[in-house]
C-alpha cells in the first residue's frame, strides 16, 4: 500500500491494466450485483435535481422503481445506494443504447444538459473507496463481468489509475494524480531496475 495524501493506494491501481470496453461487457455493471451503486449523501440532491430530465430516458417500470424506492436506499450492509429496477436487477438510472446499458445522469452530463455526471462511485469503477481510521483506502475491485476490460487495458497498455484520471482528478484534486504519476514513474524503475 502507498499513502497519497489522505489516501492509502493499492499497488494495485498501477501494476492492473484495464480500459472498459462496452461492446463487450454491454454495460455489466449497472445491470450485474446484489446491490446499487454506492452514493454519498450529497449526491442524493444532484440525483433529484437532475431527475426531470433523466426520467424520460428511462423504461416506465425504471421510473415506477425510483418513484417507489426514492433516490436512495440502505442495503443489507447499511451502505446508501442507487435504487435497483427490481430485485438484484439494474440500476434504475438505466437507459439501454443499442443494447447497452448506460447511465441517464451521465447522458445528459455529455448533452451539456446538467454540470454533474454521476455518482463517484460509478464514475471510479472499478476503484472502489474504503473509509479507514486515518486515510482513504483506494482499491482495484476485480469483478469477472470485467474481463473485457482488462483484456483491452492489456492491449492497449493503460493502468487502471490513467483510464480513471478524471475521476480520481474529480474526487482527491490535480495535485493527488500527479503524485500518482510520480509513483507510478517510480514502480516502473524499480521493476526496470530488478530485471
Amino acid at each position: 500500500m502507498i499513502i497519497i495524501g489522505e489516501t492509502l493506494v493499492s499497488e494495485d491501481i498501477f501494476e492492473a491494466f484495464f480500459v472498459c470496453d462496452l461492446n463487450a461487457c454491454k454495460g455489466a455493471c449497472c445491470v450485474e450485483g446484489n446491490s446499487g451503486a454506492p452514493l454519498l449523501e450529497e449526491e442524493l440532491e444532484e440525483l433529484e435535481r437532475y431527475w426531470p430530465l433523466v426520467k424520460p430516458l428511462l423504461s416506465d417500470t425504471y421510473i415506477q422503481a425510483v418513484e417507489s424506492q426514492g433516490f436512495a436506499v440502505t442495503d443489507e450492509d447499511g451502505d446508501l445506494t442507487t435504487p435497483l429496477s427490481e430485485e438484484h436487477g439494474p440500476c434504475a438510472f438505466v437507459y439501454y443504447d443499442n443494447g447497452i446499458a448506460k447511465c441517464g445522469y451521465e447522458k445528459i452530463y455529455l448533452e451539456g444538459k446538467s454540470k454533474w455526471k454521476k455518482p463517484i462511485s460509478c464514475h471510479l469503477y472499478p476503484i472502489r473507496l474504503t473509509q479507514l481510521r486515518e486515510h482513504i483506502g483506494v482499491n482495484y475491485h476485480q469483478w469477472p463481468i470485467c474481463k473485457p476490460a482488462c483484456e483491452c487495458g492489456s492491449k492497449l497498455k493503460v493502468p487502471v489509475f490513467r483510464f480513471l484520471k478524471e475521476p480520481l482528478i474529480r474526487k482527491f484534486g490535480e495535485d493527488w494524480y500527479h503524485e500518482a504519476e510520480l509513483v507510478y514513474t517510480a514502480l516502473q524503475q524499480e521493476s526496470h531496475d530488478k530485471n
